[in-house]
């Protein structure tokens, strides 16, 4: 029994501490709110400024362009006092700068595209707005200070009245006598306190709490008048209840942030303009009209922290947005076209970050930091970009003005088959090389296509010709060929000889023929074989006749690589006698006695000397190819 006695005493000491704490922690949050509207009051009775701020309609500057934002400057300097547009100029402000900077940034970037050469240092961009800008703003801060230079100066005289009148408050109680007068003087008194005008922020509180504790002083000791002190105490009351009941439907207002504001205004009408109570529900009164103003302080900290969470959200949004920038501006894109698209992306990202709304006050200049630091990065690496493509740009100008140059001196060449692999390489050239400035590229590409369009149209029309008379000499080579096939010869050698030598003179002068078509020299060939035959030639001077032929036959085709061909042949020959004939002159050096009457000295000799004639006959072939002119 004893311990459960023990155990409910404990219990109600936990209980008892538990609501001491309570009754603390809502006392302290009480004073909390009530220093917090007394704070507010104290600066706002300083500015003189409760009634005009709430005036004013919000206006989302960020979506206004540089333009509107100095309209707007305008007109808040021109119709509205200075102390009424702080907040107003100073979001302009910022808007306007943050806007300005931006253009400054892009101008600055396209300034540094167009001149690969230029330094930021030499950028210059006047943009007059900014000047108007400038002046306004100006013009706005003189008013401010001339403002604030009177208000600073009317703040001390209203506190030397505010004094005063308190010193003729406490007076009136120590000293007076007739209690109708002092009840006149006490009402014009507080007539004068009403129109003394704001005071120091500072000196706020003590001087209210000094006035009123001089009030309530006087009317508690006001006894010989008590029906007029009761009528004054039953009015004052009526008044305060009055706010008790606004106070109470605040409470249920949908915008906490107009409601607490009127709440101030109610507790500086409730301090300022409505006298003391009986003092026996004094402190009960103002418990309840304390208890609602906590009430309706602690609904708007809630709103508040509600926008904080949307500004940390906001925080948040935009911290990720200047990633995704910054992860951009860090990477090296290798084309014109990937810089493109990273611009739009970067473009898109920056307007993102204007349309989210603001952050915490604390975060918005170190946000704003790492916006533009991340941005500039981007321009700097993209600027460099463009400065390297326009080196190789210039370059690759350089490189077609040569091609064209090249193109321009071989657009009237007869030598169609030396030039057109040229023309065809310069073409591929051509594709190869890169990009050049935009604003050359037409014109380049019109006086490089013109060259070589008026060299392949003259080739076509070279090779239509040639195709026509390749033709006629088909038809005419393959008549003369049956005329040939009914030459008969006559019996003398040299007549004959020279009559086949006119019929081959004859052939060539009927031209060449399409490669297609190249079977008819070989018939014509076979021909001469037969006729040489018959005429009985040595064998080296039918290989000469054929071998003219021949060659003949390639210049007249103009095939360099078979004369090439040709010349390497017969230089192997040469190289394959002279060898052979080394080789028999060694062995003769290897027989003992040999003279020259010895049958195999002999056989040795014969064949050396063969091997001369044959050596002989392939250097005259090789000196005639060399002697070639194309």
């Amino acid at each position: 029994m004893l311990e459960e006695n023990n155990d409910h005493q404990e219990q109600q000491t936990v209980e008892a501490i538990n609501s001491a704490q309570s009754t603390s922690n809502n006392s302290s949050q009480k004073e909390i709110a009530l220093q917090n509207i007394e704070d507010f009051n104290a600066a706002d009775n300083e500015s003189h400024t409760i009634e005009e701020t709430s005036d004013l309609p919000k206006t989302d500057y960020e979506n206004l362009s540089l333009e509107l934002l100095v309209e707007q400057l305008k007109e808040l300097i021109s119709k509205y006092k200075v102390t009424l547009i702080k907040e107003h100029v100073e979001e302009i402000k910022k808007t306007f700068l943050q806007k300005f900077n931006e253009l400054m940034d892009d101008k600055k970037d396209q300034f540094l595209n167009d001149n690969s050469d230029a330094s930021e240092h030499e950028f210059d961009f006047h943009f007059p707005l900014k000047n108007t800008f400038d002046s306004l703003f100006n013009e706005y801060r003189i008013k401010r200070s001339a403002h604030f230079k009177d208000l600073e100066k009317n703040l001390i005289n209203n506190l030397e009245k505010r004094l005063s009148i308190i010193e003729s408050i406490r007076s009136l109680v120590d000293n007076s006598e007739n209690m109708g007068d002092a009840l006149k003087s006490i009402s014009t008194l507080r007539e004068e306190w009403k129109n003394a005008g704001p005071i120091p922020k500072d000196k706020y509180n003590h001087v209210w709490n000094n006035y009123h504790f001089h009030i309530e002083r006087f009317y508690d000791q006001l006894h010989l008048d008590r029906a007029s002190r009761d009528l004054d105490f039953k009015y004052n009351l009526e008044q305060k209840q009055k706010i008790i009941t606004r106070a109470e439907e605040l409470l249920n207002e949908d915008d906490i942030i107009k409601a607490y504001r009127e709440l101030r205004t109610l507790h500086r009408i409730w301090k300022e303009e409505i006298g003391p109570v009986d003092r026996e529900i004094r402190e009960e009164i103002w418990a309840k009209f304390s208890d609602l103003s906590s009430q309706l302080y602690d609904k708007k900290e809630e709103v508040f922290e509600q926008l904080r969470q949307v500004e940390l959200d906001n925080l948040r949004i935009k911290v990720s947005l200047i990633s995704q920038i910054d992860i951009i501006s860090k990477e090296n894109y290798a084309s014109h076209s990937d810089w493109q698209k990273k611009i739009v992306e970067i473009e898109d990202l920056k307007s993102q970050f204007y349309t989210i709304g603001k952050v915490p006050a604390e975060n918005t200049d170190e946000v704003w930091k790492l916006f533009k630091l991340a941005g500039r990065n981007f321009n700097t690496n993209k600027n460099n970009f463009y400065k390297s493509l326009k080196h190789n740009q210039q370059d690759n100008l350089n490189k077609k003005l040569d091609l064209i140059k090249k193109a321009e001196e071989l657009k009237n060449s007869e030598d169609f088959n030396t030039v057109t692999p040229v023309m065809k390489e310069i073409q591929e050239e051509w594709k190869s090389i890169g990009r050049t400035p935009r604003k050359h590229d037409a014109a380049l590409w019109k006086q490089f296509r013109e060259a070589c369009n008026h060299y392949f149209n003259r080739l076509h029309e070279e090779r239509n010709k040639e195709d026509e008379n390749e033709a006629i000499a088909y038809n005419k080579k393959k008549e003369y060929l049956e005329l040939l096939k009914g030459f008969m010869l006559s019996g003398d050698h040299k007549t004959d000889l020279d009559e086949i030598k006119n019929h081959i003179q004859n052939w060539k002068s009927l031209g060449k023929v399409s490669s297609s078509k190249r079977f008819i020299e070989s018939k014509f060939n076979r021909v001469l074989d037969v006729l040489f035959k018959k005429l009985s030639l040595t064998k080296r001077e039918a290989e000469s006749v054929r071998f003219n032929n021949r060659i003949d036959d390639l210049v007249g085709q103009n095939d360099k690589y078979k004369i090439q061909q040709e010349v390497l042949f017969l230089q192997r020959k040469i190289e394959e006698i002279h060898s052979n004939i080394l080789q028999l002159e060694n062995n003769i050096q290897f027989i003992s006695n040999a003279t020259e009457d010895n049958p195999f000295i002999k056989e040795v000799r014969k064949s050396i000397k063969k091997h001369e004639d044959e050596l002989q006959s392939w250097k005259s072939k090789l000196d005639h190819l060399k002697n070639i002119e194309f």
